[in-house]
């Protein structure tokens, strides 16, 4: 399928109809290009290429055709096996995931260590509908959050990153993934900004509210957080963040409440 197809289906089908069409293709996509360059480290399964990705310029080798994965789910997995306790907890750590990626979702909720639940507005597979901005949890009730693209969305994202603050318990921790333009001091948002093309041209997506900049992780740190600003990619060999499809350079905001 090229590239302009790809751009295409993003742009023109809502979100949740896509979540539901790619259960669908997704097997005959990973069958038809199985190899062995490319391998995704969540399932472990190589290719001969993963799938271009991208709303404006498409990435490519971007989607792993087996999990759907992008290159900031699998560079999150490898931070959560190889330096977190994550997988490993005899303790259950109960877990909430806003917006649960497809590529983890089957595979949490398997996972015997953790109380899982998932919480999004509009997303057909997860378990709660709410606003993230007014969530139905109690003060403290969560050992992990996970709320990946998600804020650039929100019109209001400091009442948003207060109600993550506000549900995770004092020494859990959080990751909280967003577009992020690090040639930027500061974040840029306009209000008045309602076109769609518009949008996507300044925002890099038509249903993007703001462009993060550097000053994102200080924005997480006013309403509390202790924030480690993670470039992970630093701790991968080379050899692996080709072959896993890594974007060299990605921070992780790992986020702590203490």
């Amino acid at each position: 399928m090229s590239n302009k197809i790809f751009k295409s289906i993003l742009n023109t089908i809502p979100r949740p109809l896509l979540i539901k069409a790619s259960y669908l293709v997704r097997p005959m996509i990973a069958l038809t290009l199985k190899g062995n360059q490319f391998t995704d480290p969540i399932d472990g399964k190589s290719f001969r290429k993963f799938l271009p990705y991208g709303y404006g310029k498409q990435r490519e080798n971007a989607l792993s055709p087996s999990t759907l994965s992008l290159e900031r789910h699998r560079l999150m997995w490898l931070f959560l096996k190889d330096e977190t306790n994550f997988f490993t907890s005899t303790k259950k750590l109960k877990t909430l995931h806003i917006a649960p990626e497809q590529c983890f979702l089957d595979l949490f909720r398997k996972q015997k260590n953790l109380d899982y639940i998932t919480s999004d507005l509009e997303s057909p597979i997860a378990d709660v509908k709410a606003d993230i901005c007014d969530l139905p949890f109690k003060d403290n009730e969560f050992d992990v959050v996970f709320c990946n693209h998600v804020l650039e969305h929100i019109p209001d994202d400091k009442k948003a990153m207060q109600e993550l603050y506000r549900v995770l318990k004092k020494g859990g921790f959080g990751i909280f993934q967003i577009p992020q333009d690090i040639s930027r001091e500061t974040t840029f948002e306009d209000d008045s900004i309602t076109d769609k093309k518009e949008r996507a041209k300044i925002f890099g997506q038509y249903d993007h509210v703001r462009v993060y900049g550097k000053d994102y992780f200080n924005r997480l740190r006013s309403v509390g957080f202790k924030v480690d600003e993670i470039d992970y990619t630093k701790k991968i060999s080379e050899e692996k963040v080709t072959r896993f499809c890594l974007m060299k350079g990605e921070i992780l905001p790992v986020c702590y409440k203490k």
